[in-house]
Formats: structure tokens, sequence, C-alpha cells
């Protein structure tokens, strides 16, 4: 019996050191990874990486780990006009099935979602915000986006007839989509300026706007837009996301 007791205890105190060992050393994995993350990216700050699943040691032996979120603040994307980006708030993905090379130096994810937000005064750079003739004595300009709900932007133009600025700016629901990893922003109706007749394309010169979005993290695309409070959010996903390497 005496030595039945001493080896449990040897059992439990084994199993405790191989639970702190797996610890150590996934948090050894994930400021690695987390660096090489920032590297390959050209990123600002260090990413955030949490290497999901118990015991981590077997899946670093299968050379496979289940599942990976990482997550990143202020990522800048190009935005398909030479060199502008857009910055992307608080990207977070999850990587399934990653798998990764003998030494470490590359890894690559079989799938991968996500989310992020573009905050308003981000995509009103993209909108006409200078002032544009719309017509024989007639400018507009977008001056701000914001959330007009139910999914929809609310685009607010202000507009200046034969040399005399409207008193109050104008404002239309837009819906917003994505398309081919482009942002689109549509209205749904077309705002008046003043009474005066204005063409519809004209109009829509200044309310519709859209905005390219390249080089996201790991080769992933965009999927889909949302009006939000505090912009437009998107879900992101793709397959074979490179992590490194």
């Amino acid at each position: 019996m005496r030595a039945l007791r001493i080896l449990l205890i040897f059992v439990v105190i084994l199993g405790g050191l191989f639970v702190i060992a797996d610890r150590v050393a996934v948090g050894f994995a994930e400021d690695e990874a987390a660096d090489r993350l920032k590297t390959t990216e050209n990123l600002s700050a260090t990413p955030d990486v949490s290497i999901k699943g118990f015991p981590f040691l077997t899946q670093v032996v299968g050379g496979s780990l289940d599942d990976i979120e990482v997550g990143i603040k202020d990522y800048e994307a190009a935005a398909g006009n030479g060199d502008q980006k857009i910055r992307i708030d608080d990207l977070q993905a999850d990587m399934k099935g990653v798998e990764f090379s003998g030494d470490y130096s590359s890894a690559t994810a079989s799938s991968a979602t996500g989310t992020a937000t573009i905050a308003y005064d981000e995509l009103l750079k993209t909108a006409k915000s200078e002032p544009t003739q719309v017509a024989p004595g007639v400018t507009a300009s977008v001056i701000g986006l914001s959330d007009g709900g139910n999914g929809k932007i609310k685009v607010t133009v202000e507009a200046t007839v034969l040399g005399t600025k409207l008193p109050e700016p104008v404002s239309v629901l837009s819906s917003v989509k994505v398309d081919n990893g482009t942002v689109r922003v549509h209205a749904d109706g077309l705002p008046k300026f003043g009474g005066v007749d204005i063409a519809e394309n004209r109009v829509r010169a200044i309310t519709d706007f859209q905005q390219k979005i390249d080089g996201l993290p790991g080769g992933i695309k965009l999927d889909t837009v949302q009006a939000a409070p505090n912009g437009v959010e998107i879900t992101v996903k793709g397959s074979d996301v490179r992590l490194a390497g």
C-alpha cells in the first residue's frame, strides 16, 4: 500500500511538471510566432498570438497545431490606389490546422476566419470630400459617414448652389457590400440639392464610392461587410493562409 501511495504521488508530481513544461513551451511558442508574424507582415506592433488546445507538446510532435488565434491592432492594408493605405482596426483571426516546418521557420493554416472594423473616418478618405461640380453652379462633397441603422451607412453631403452653401447638409442611406475584395457603397436614394434637377449619374458620382482592400495578413480576403455604430464591420476568410515564412 505504501509503495502504491508513493507511485501515485510520483505520477501526480510528474503530471504537474508536464503541465508546467507544456505551458512554458506554449508561452515561448506564442512569443516566437508573434515575432515572426510581425516581421513577415511588417507590422508596427507585435500582434497577440494564442495557441489553443492541450497538450501543446504532443501537437508539436505531430507537426500540426489545431487552433491559433491572432489579434492585430491598427493593421494598414493596401488600398488598391498606389501607395495609399487604409487602417483596419482590431483584426481578429482564427487559424485552423496550422502545419509548420521542421525548423519552425514557416507555418500555414489550412483555413482561417476572422472579423475586423474599418472606422468611418478611414472609409471617408475614399469618398469625394473635395467639392465637385455636379451641375452648372452646383458643387457637392461628402462630409461625413455614420451608422444609419439596419446595416446601412448614412452618407452626409454638403452642397453649394450658385455660390451659396445650403443651410443644412443632406443625407442619404446607403447599402454596403463586398465585391471581389472591394467595399462598395451605393445610395438607396438620391439627395436633393436645393431643388435643382441633377442627372442621377452626376449625383452618384458623389454619393457612391468604393474602396479596394488588398494585402491582408497571410492572404486572407474580405468576405462580408455591414455598417455598425463605430464603422463598417467586416468578416474575412481564407485557405492555405501563411502565418510565417
